[in-house]
């Protein structure tokens, strides 16, 4: 029984990693359909995020399973409520570029986005993509100090959003009301997407130590002691 409790963890790690993946090279494309204003990239995202819901699906199954069969405790339970959690975290960060994709092509073949925010998405995009691979390395390793990481790394992603709105907010903006609205939505997509690979590694901490990590230990970047 503990061989194929241990055979069924590794699937189910392997699944989340592959979501995680997918899910960043989402991001990536997203990004770049938004900046490009590339209908077929936009396109090729909605249709990814199928394979994502379809992974969500067996992730859960695989995990409630484990639930049922195998009576976890301690640990082992921890281990799997941990994986049901991740698996919600990464299915929303494809929902998210997926959200991002849309507005790309419900704007196509206008750009969604003035020339002088462009910068900013473009750094948010290379952000985002970042944090979505430092999700999967974590999921795949159960690092807690790589994990713990990740919400330092997101603080660019924060100073980025807030930044944002001293643009929209300056009296010299020109570009309407219908584009200030798709530029907080976008922003807020960016940095939802970069707050749920936070929770990943949050997760990933708890996992290894049994403990989540404080506000002071996430500033910091360390696991809890």
């Amino acid at each position: 029984m503990r061989v194929a409790y241990n055979e069924n963890m590794s699937q189910l790690a392997a699944v989340l990693g592959q979501m995680a993946d997918i899910a960043g090279v989402a991001m990536d494309k997203a990004t770049q359909a938004l900046l490009q204003a590339d209908l077929s990239l936009a396109e090729q995202v909605i249709t990814d995020y199928d394979e994502i819901s379809a992974l969500t699906q067996q992730a859960e199954e695989r995990a409630f399973a484990l639930l049922a069969l195998q009576a976890p405790v301690a640990g082992d339970l921890r281990a799997i409520v941990s994986g049901i959690q991740i698996v919600a975290d990464v299915d929303r960060m494809g929902a998210l570029a997926l959200h991002i994709a849309n507005i790309a092509r419900r704007r196509h073949p206008n750009h969604v986005l003035p020339e002088e925010v462009n910068g900013y998405f473009a750094e948010m995009g290379r952000i985002a993509v970042a944090l979505g691979a430092a999700a999967k390395e974590v999921i795949e390793t159960r690092d807690p100090e790589r994990a713990a990481r990740i919400a330092v790394e997101d603080e660019a992603m924060d100073d980025l959003h807030r930044h944002l709105f001293t643009v929209l907010m300056d009296r010299e903006w020109r570009h309407g009301v219908a584009s200030a609205v798709d530029i907080t939505l976008l922003g807020r997509f960016y940095e939802r997407f970069a707050d749920h690979a936070v929770e990943v590694g949050r997760r990933v901490i708890f996992l290894a130590t049994g403990e989540l990590p404080s506000e002071a230990d996430e500033a910091k970047g360390l696991t809890p002691r």
